[in-house]
């Protein structure tokens, strides 16, 4: 049995055990959630923008869906696997469908391998028995699709700029094509003029090639250029997740709306005028994350029963079905400086 969704994420949670001191083997650790309930979807063709702040779990929800750190729940891979049951070994056979793209361009390739030889390691890995030419072959077509010479096959990483660099990763990831790209902020270290060059490049290689995009970032403008449907995360659990367009002309969740007013706007007199949504104090500590609503500590809008409810992730029948929010006090931006 297949399914029209690629990959169908339920409940997953990510849980790291933080020991206190090596002095006291005696204390229990602390467990810190990293991921804490994450459900989504995903459709072969569509990108799904995943925001938020530093530490709130985005990263860990990506590396969990390729089983870099360990997770409970389900991960169903065209409705028929569940990816988080995989062992090693019987998950390798899913690695060449589910590929990913780092942060750091060059951090994330060897300095000491050739390009090409970066570039093929994933086809020679997955696809035993495939030919030295037609690896080399294959190798400097990608190069070209992603916009580098092929006769720099045999240079070496810091011979690039970061620019290049990331396109040698994404050369890397689609060299043994994927259906499923995890770019977890893959051009947060770049320049912003490069950042356009990649991204116009992620979406130009997706409608070619039909990939899905799991796309993790801070820059929220980003998020909107590249995204079909967005999912916000705080501190492990999502706040809101709704279609691009709906979500970034109608935030129903308070802290979607701080991210959004904190994104500069170009036209200086609409930067001037706008009114900032009031987001104080820091993200507090995943090991001891406030009760009931995680958010209720930095917003405008919380009270008594955020402190003591859990808000369930809900639909808004006048929103629509794929627009969702946790929020005990939902609603539009003006609301937020007032309740």
């Amino acid at each position: 049995m297949t399914s029209d969704v690629l990959l169908k994420a339920e409940d997953v949670r990510v849980t790291f055990d933080i020991h206190r001191s090596n002095s006291m083997p005696w204390q229990k650790p602390l467990s810190l959630h990293a991921v804490n309930g994450v459900s989504f979807e995903l459709r072969p063709g569509e990108t799904l923008g995943i925001v938020g702040e530093s530490g709130c779990g985005k990263s860990t929800l990506a590396r969990a869906m390729i089983r870099m750190v360990p997770a409970t729940g389900s991960a169903l891979w065209n409705g028929e696997t569940n990816l988080l049951e995989l062992s090693p070994r019987e998950m390798l056979k899913y690695r060449s469908d589910i590929q990913m793209i780092f942060q750091d361009p060059l951090a994330s390739l060897n300095p000491r391998m050739k390009v090409g030889d970066i570039i093929a390691e994933p086809l020679i890995t997955h696809q035993k028995g495939i030919g030295k030419e037609e690896v080399r072959e294959r190798v400097q077509e990608m190069m070209s699709r992603v916009g580098l010479l092929p006769n720099q096959i045999n240079r070496y990483p810091h011979e690039f700029s970061g620019g290049q660099c990331q396109r040698i990763g994404i050369a890397r990831a689609l060299i043994v094509r994927p259906k499923l790209i995890i770019c977890d902020e893959p051009v947060s270290a770049l320049d912003v003029s490069i950042q356009a060059q990649v991204i116009n490049l992620l979406m130009e290689l997706q409608r070619e090639l039909g990939l899905a995009l799991m796309f993790i970032a801070h820059d929220l403008s980003v998020v909107k250029h590249i995204s079909t449907r967005v999912m916000v995360l705080y501190l492990g659990r999502v706040m809101e997740v709704a279609p691009s367009d709906e979500l970034y002309a109608a935030p129903q969740h308070p802290y979607t709306q701080a991210l959004l007013s904190a994104v500069p706007i170009p036209d200086p007199e609409i930067e001037r005028n706008k009114t900032a949504l009031p987001l104080e104090g820091d993200l507090p500590s995943p090991l001891n994350p406030p009760s009931g609503c995680v958010f209720r500590t930095r917003c405008p809008r919380a009270t008594a029963i955020c402190a003591e409810q859990t808000p369930p992730l809900r639909t808004d029948p006048d929103k629509g079905s794929q627009h969702s929010f946790a929020c005990h006090h939902p609603g539009p931006e003006t609301e937020a400086l007032t309740a």
